[in-house]
């Protein structure tokens, strides 16, 4: 009878009860902000209509610029944890899955008098076991298990987008250092001529020792600079070389100039956003996998049902056994319900509940974020392109006010205060002028980013596992 019911009763068991999906879309939109609601298009100016591109590191035109970002990728130490995560959230996928199938256990004894057995007893076993997943506890565990798995993928390949933009940024940025300390050491070298004119026209009697004094206050203060700048150029570069996995020795070459910026870029929809960036998508996947993981908790209040097998045999020198068929061969079912604990389980499912809300919260926090940055980076990158075509007018204007005062004071119409402080606002044009071009190559890299663009070709994003392949049976596909 027991035989003949036992078809029934997988079937039965294998249909379980289906799984109910994640939060997702619209209603994860409304639970994670419900007090903001995405805009139609970007408000900030400066980007293009169309879809965002990826391959934007080639778009510098820098190939030692990318052959670094290349071993940044290789030997980053943040990276290499990221991809450690990625293999243990596998570790833990398998895990979760392998609770799925039947488990099988071997056991075998050995007896006699040189065992230190008195029974005597020896003999092998195969012991099986199967949990009927009938509630779906160890289905949302496994689908709990996928969806963290993707989430460390998504965040790894954030990571690794993120490495390369800094490489980037610090790339610019130790440029601009050298710039800004070229344009010091110019400086200084002006600062020298006007001592060695004040000191000129303190010798045929045109001059005063107070001109000479202020001209080597000037020239000290020149070189100051000079030190500092050289001391942040240092420190850059040993910034880019720890990004890269190199010894920081402030050895690396890194251009003369800073290369042009990009054209625009296009910059697709906001809700675009949230289905390309990575790190978003690792937030999405965070939320469904918490949402398991509470649909687990609640499925361990119910009794659990187990089919059991079994296949032994067994023997003794010292004992004769019952005549009987040999080896033996057992099959039969549990049933275990869960009465008191304490509260124990009901906690349980307080506490995922808790993971469930805390995860839908840092859904909204990092959706929201990453439309702020891409609205700071296009808002900063447009301000940027007016502030530099001001600054290079404010050069030129200063160049040539700094040439008249030279001119002044050599032919006596003019004073030194003139000649120092038409260098100073020189050095303070030029300087402010090499920031925002370099600010101006860090804002189109954030905004890359921010856009969840890749750095070279589009990586797959994995697909959400779909809860209707666990509804049709009670094992892995």
């Amino acid at each position: 009878m027991i035989r003949s019911a036992l078809p029934a009763a997988i079937a039965f068991a294998l249909a379980g009860c289906a799984l109910a999906p994640p939060p997702q879309g619209e209603d994860l939109q409304k639970d994670s902000a419900p007090n903001r609601p995405i805009a139609a298009q970007w408000t900030a100016p400066g980007g293009l209509a169309g879809t965002a591109t990826d391959r934007w590191l080639a778009t510098f035109n820098d190939k030692q610029l990318e052959a670094l970002a290349a071993e940044a990728i290789a030997y980053n130490f943040d990276l290499r944890v990221a991809a450690a995560r990625v293999e243990q959230a596998a570790a833990y996928q398998r895990v979760a899955a392998g609770t799925l199938w039947p488990q099988v256990n071997a056991m075998a004894r050995g007896g006699g008098k040189m065992g230190g057995d008195p029974s005597g007893l020896q003999g092998i076993g195969l012991f099986a076991n199967w949990e009927i997943d009938l509630w779906g506890r160890m289905r949302s565990g496994a689908k709990a298990a996928d969806y963290q798995f993707d989430s460390a993928t998504l965040d790894a390949e954030f990571a690794r987008q993120s490495i390369v933009a800094q490489v980037a940024k610090g790339w610019f940025l130790a440029t601009e250092a050298r710039l800004q300390r070229g344009i010091a050491d110019e400086s200084v070298k002006a600062a020298e001529g006007v001592v060695g004119l004040s000191q000129d026209r303190m010798r045929v009697g045109v001059g005063d020792e107070y001109d000479l004094t202020v001209a080597n206050a000037s020239l000290y203060s020149f070189r100051d600079a000079s030190q500092s700048l050289d001391q942040a150029y240092q420190q850059a570069v040993r910034s880019l070389e720890i990004l890269v996995g190199r010894y920081p020795a402030a050895i690396l070459a890194v251009p003369t100039d800073l290369p042009a910026p990009p054209p625009p870029v296009p910059v697709g929809m906001p809700s675009e956003l949230l289905e390309r960036r990575p790190d978003v998508v690792a937030a999405e996947r965070r939320v469904a996998a918490a949402f398991y993981r509470t649909q687990e908790s609640k499925a361990a209040r119910l009794p659990r049902i187990s089919l059991t097998a079994s296949l032994t045999s067994v023997s003794s020198e010292l004992f004769v056994l019952q005549e009987r068929s040999n080896p033996v061969s057992s099959f039969g079912g549990s049933i275990m319900a869960p009465l008191f604990l304490g509260g124990q389980l009901q906690a349980q499912v307080d506490i995922r509940t808790a993971e469930q809300k805390q995860a839908i919260a840092e859904y909204g926090r990092i959706s929201t974020r990453a439309f702020g940055e891409v609205e700071n980076a296009l808002s900063s990158g447009f301000a940027l392109d007016a502030r530099e075509a001001f600054l290079r007018q404010a050069v030129a204007e200063n160049t040539r006010s700094l040439e008249l005062s030279g001119i002044r004071y050599r032919v006596g119409s003019g004073d030194l205060r003139s000649v120092l402080q038409q260098n100073i606002s020189l050095f303070s044009a030029q300087v402010n002028l090499v920031r925002i071009r370099s600010e101006r190559l860090v804002q189109r890299v954030n905004l890359h980013v921010a856009l969840g663009g890749s750095f070279d070709e589009k990586p797959t994003v994995p697909p959400p596992p779909d809860p209707k392949a666990a509804n049709e049976s009670g094992t892995p596909k």
